[in-house]
């Protein structure tokens, strides 16, 4: 904003000061040549009548060239005196044999003969006079004696407009620093509670955290402006806030109750009839459910309440932990887990995320597989091709959770990642929210979640994670790491 208003005052000024001092250095250049025209016709019109007084008085031979010389001294110029028939009197100056004999032919000397003054002016691009000879008749113009010739040198003429157009030039930039000047401390005056702003926004969309922006500097608008942020800004945080605690005591709250009806629920189990124990099992499944529902909650509470930082996590470990841990349940559930996990290296996830993408995901898949099918961990690298690698791609990694269950069709795979939105015909227990938090979770961490129809028939869920080696860096060997290259935005995955 500095940069752009203090543009702004120099283009305006640098516009006025041409609006001003083009025009100003013509017209000073147009009086200078006028003057000079002006004082030479002035000094040939003297000349001409003293010349007059002294052809009348017969002293001509004796007064003329100590006159003309003077005159001649006074311009810096030339002055020459010839009489009716074009012979020459007196000249300021030695002029050529072959000269002297042709001053009537000269057009000036010869419409001076004729009784016409005459001006030859030549002007150059800038105004300024380049060349000067006048003409005047001596004597009545009707019956001329005789005629005047005077010509000017110009070198001082051009010397004066061009120190006059470089004073206009030095006095423009001089006007140009000063409007620099206080149009920087203006445009840091003015773009302070804009910058302040700016920051106190930034730091409200990353974290959250509001604090009010005083503002007591600044434009009108600008003080405006900041009272309109400071309440809007604080009713957002209100509100966030409420979400956040009415989320996470909600949780917490339903926890205990949900906890002491499922005790009564067993509790009850010896005191019911045969015929009746399948109501108490439906209802110890919804109790569970209902249970899992809150905890979910409290996790999203948490994501949404702690903006961690994406830290570098040990995939493959993590992956292998959860294999061993969910490996007994899904041999109760006569359901092989399968684990492929190559060297794909560290990702950068948001601390704990990955356990608890991969219990929700494996969860999932335990309930939706058939007893003698088998679900399957695996990681792949997604890497550019070895020309890209060498470019600024950064690499990717792919975790798959497939399993061979009944799968879902693509409208039921758009929509998976609704919160409490289940497929129909789904296996009870779900709560529509694990999905949704493997989603969170992975945008978290600066990934993304996609679901894919599996070769199989079931479902193949893809988690893409960044990798934490730096873009184009190959499997470390001897040669070393490659430098770091700056992160870019996971690649989209097809639904």
């Amino acid at each position: 904003m500095t940069r752009r208003l203090l543009l702004s005052y120099l283009s305006l000024a640098a516009l006025v000061l041409l609006c001003l001092e083009i025009p100003l250095g013509f017209v000073y250049s147009r009086g200078e040549r006028e003057r000079v025209v002006n004082a030479a016709k002035d000094e040939a019109e003297s000349v001409s009548a003293y010349a007059a007084l002294s052809l009348a008085a017969g002293r001509a031979e004796r007064d003329l060239p100590g006159r003309v010389a003077h005159c001649a001294e006074r311009i810096g110029g030339k002055v020459v005196i010839v009489d009716a028939a074009g012979t020459l009197l007196a000249a300021s100056h030695r002029l050529d044999p072959g000269m002297s004999g042709t001053l009537a032919a000269r057009p000036g000397i010869a419409a001076a003969l004729r009784g016409t003054s005459t001006v030859d002016v030549r002007t150059s691009t800038i105004g300024g006079v380049e060349y000067l000879s006048v003409a005047a008749p001596v004597g009545q113009e009707a019956r001329p004696v005789g005629a005047v010739w005077l010509t000017v040198p110009t070198r001082t003429v051009h010397e004066r407009v061009h120190h006059v157009w470089l004073l206009l030039a030095l006095g423009g930039f001089a006007v140009l620093t000063a409007v620099a000047v206080v149009g920087f401390a203006f445009a840091r005056w003015a773009g302070r509670p804009i910058r302040e702003l700016e920051q106190a926004t930034h730091d409200l969309a990353e974290g959250g955290r509001f604090a009010p922006v005083t503002i007591t500097k600044g434009p009108p608008e600008v003080r405006s402006l900041a009272a309109a942020f400071n309440h809007t800004a604080a009713r957002f945080a209100h509100l966030l806030a409420s979400q956040r605690a009415f989320a996470g005591e909600a949780s917490h709250q339903l926890k205990t109750p949900l906890a002491a009806l499922r005790l009564r629920l067993e509790n009850l189990e010896p005191d019911i009839a045969a015929r009746a124990r399948g109501s108490l099992t439906a209802a110890v499944t919804e109790t569970d459910r209902l249970a899992r529902m809150v905890e979910h909650l409290l996790a999203m509470a948490r994501l949404e309440e702690h903006a961690a930082i994406p830290a570098t996590v040990d995939l493959g470990a993590v992956c292998a932990e959860r294999h061993r841990t969910w490996q007994p349940l899904f041999a109760r559930e006569d359901v092989s887990l399968v684990l492929f996990a190559g060297s794909v290296g560290p990702v950068l996830a948001v601390p704990g995320a990955v356990e608890q993408i991969m219990d929700n995901l494996l969860s999932n898949a335990l309930r939706a597989s058939p007893a003698g099918s088998t679900v399957t961990i695996e990681l792949r690298l997604h890497a550019p091709s070895r020309r890209a690698l060498r470019d600024s791609r950064p690499r990717w990694v792919d975790l798959h959770v497939t399993d061979e269950g009944p799968g879902m069709t693509e409208e039921q795979r758009a929509r998976a990642f609704d919160r409490f939105w289940r497929a129909p015909g789904a296996p009870k227990g779900g709560t529509g929210l694990g999905l949704a938090l493997v989603q969170r979770l992975a945008h978290a961490s600066g990934g993304e979640a996609a679901l894919r129809a599996a070769a199989t028939g079931g479902l193949d869920v893809v988690i893409r994670l960044p990798s934490a080696r730096p873009p184009g860096e190959g499997t470390p060997g001897p040669g070393g790491d490659r430098p770091r290259r700056p992160r870019r935005e996971a690649p989209a995955l097809p639904a």
